[in-house]
């Protein structure tokens, strides 16, 4: 009942806000959907920890540890983006930025874009798979052009035009492995599985598992942000709307993640090697080099945060390639404490930019005195995601530091280098934003406190105290991933 009702509530709630439009109850509607899914996906993770891995609808649907704990946060974050975004977009409308038909597409496109993750993440068939994330490609690619500049309209064709690229190289890579699958499992829908595919991957012929991971890591990599595919990314955050910049970095690019480790399982399991791990930690060291030292020359706060997570989805990559309990426990980590640190940072970089009405870093001052809770949430934030102890970025860097010493010690100091600049570049950019003087044409405004402050509550929590279960869970997803 639980899964039913996490891809039904999100798909009702698009339509129902389609003919709502905007009016003054809309995004209590939008928050409504988001908390009936969190509800759902707590309901079925509960079941998963008791239980086990669950498959359903004919075996159309799969759930095991590693996919509902990405499940529980897609879910949490879309219901605390779509609490900020109640007050945020009203704001906006009342500016002018856009209009009431724009405000029915946003609220119904965000809804639908939920739908197509949670999918992803629920299928057990790798087509189904690409299928949902060209469905999350596609509604995001309306909700970056919603403000209709020549900028936003620019960014959203990069945007269309690269992951369309990049997706249409997944789907080879996907038509590759079921080539391969196929000839072991026969034909039909069932050979593209995971279950199916887990349970024979020692017997999938190893040279088309490796091409057709080549295919899949750069094709799904393009929605990771992994350099060198990751131009749109700077673009798309910098002119969209900010609670789409906080569901982009914070759940979008997991999800491309996610489809690629789960690929590295079964190309692992027919090769007998590190090949794909090979290739996964060469292309997560390059995007942690190249963002870091791209963080020093922005001058737009919303960049500065996408290069951001560039740098931090490559540090998850580079770690679930590295393998090993400690480096992919770190990982899993990192993907949750980085998605709520970097949501709750786009949150507060959005009232920011409203005081100001620019997102130019130059002319943001004085947030701390202008706006305390917008002030202290930046710095926290900052804090919290450049691996400041005791929150949780800085375990999840800790552990993958140590498995990088042990396991790969040559490539330790590029990793520390990266660190390194971005400690000192998100440092230096943002110290004079919240603190010094209030400027004249800076406004007041109420915000959304709620978001922030759960979110960063958590991190801190998980950089002073593991839950027993939620340990219990990571390890439950380790062992899947080994």
């Amino acid at each position: 009942m639980s899964l039913l009702i996490l891809l039904i509530v999100p798909l009702v709630a698009s339509l129902a806000l389609a003919f709502i439009g905007d009016r003054k109850y809309a995004p209590e509607v939008n928050i409504l959907g988001s908390a009936s899914t969190f509800g759902a996906s707590i309901q079925l993770a509960l079941r998963v920890y008791a239980r086990g891995p669950i498959l359903a609808g004919n075996d159309f649907f799969f759930i095991d540890a590693f996919s509902v704990y990405l499940t529980v946060l897609t879910s949490l974050v879309s219901l605390t983006t779509a609490i900020f975004s109640r007050r945020y977009m009203r704001r906006e409308r009342e500016h002018g930025t856009v209009g009431h038909r724009r405000m029915r597409f946003y609220h119904s496109m965000f809804q639908l874009f939920i739908f197509a993750m949670l999918l992803c993440l629920l299928t057990n068939n790798v087509g189904i798979l690409w299928i949902a994330m060209e469905l999350a490609t596609l509604s995001t690619v309306l909700l970056v052009s919603l403000y209709r500049t020549p900028a936003a309209i620019e960014a959203a064709w990069k945007y269309f035009i690269l992951c369309g690229v990049g997706i249409s190289l997944a789907l080879f890579g996907t038509v590759l492995l079921y080539f391969a699958a196929e000839k072991v499992l026969g034909a039909g829908g069932a050979a593209l599985h995971w279950t199916n595919l887990a349970q024979v991957s020692d017997q999938l012929e190893p040279t088309i598992l490796s091409l057709a991971f080549v295919f899949l890591v750069v094709g799904y990599g393009t929605k990771v942000g992994l350099v060198p595919i990751h131009n749109w990314l700077p673009d798309a955050h910098s002119e969209g709307p900010t609670p789409i910049s906080a569901v982009l970095s914070g759940l979008l690019l997991n999800i491309a993640l996610y489809a690629i480790v789960r690929c590295k399982v079964l190309v692992d399991g027919s090769t007998g090697t590190h090949h794909s791990g090979n290739i996964m930690m060469g292309f997560g060291i390059i995007s942690i080099m190249v963002a870091s030292f791209s963080l020093l020359r922005q001058k737009d706060i919303k960049r500065l945060f996408a290069y951001s997570s560039i740098e931090h989805m490559g540090i998850a990559t580079f770690a679930f390639g590295l393998g090993g309990p400690v480096a992919t426990f770190g990982a899993l980590l990192h993907m949750l404490v980085h998605s709520l640190t970097k949501s709750s940072i786009f949150f507060t970089v959005g009232h920011a930019s409203q005081m100001h009405r620019t997102q130019e870093m130059d002319k943001i001052k004085g947030l701390i005195r202008g706006n305390p809770l917008v002030g202290w949430g930046l710095a926290l934030g900052v804090m919290a995601i450049v691996g400041m102890p005791p929150f949780g970025v800085f375990t999840s860097e800790f552990l993958i530091l140590t498995a990088t010493i042990k396991d790969a010690p040559l490539l330790a100091p590029f990793l520390l280098l990266g660190l390194g600049v971005s400690f000192a570049a998100l440092f230096r950019r943002v110290q004079p934003m919240v603190m010094g003087t209030i400027p004249p044409y800076q406004h007041r405004l109420k915000v959304a406190h709620i978001p922030v402050i759960l979110h960063l509550a958590l991190v801190l929590v998980l950089g002073l105290y593991m839950p027993k279960f939620l340990a219990g869970w990571f390890q439950s997803a380790v062992e899947l991933l080994k």
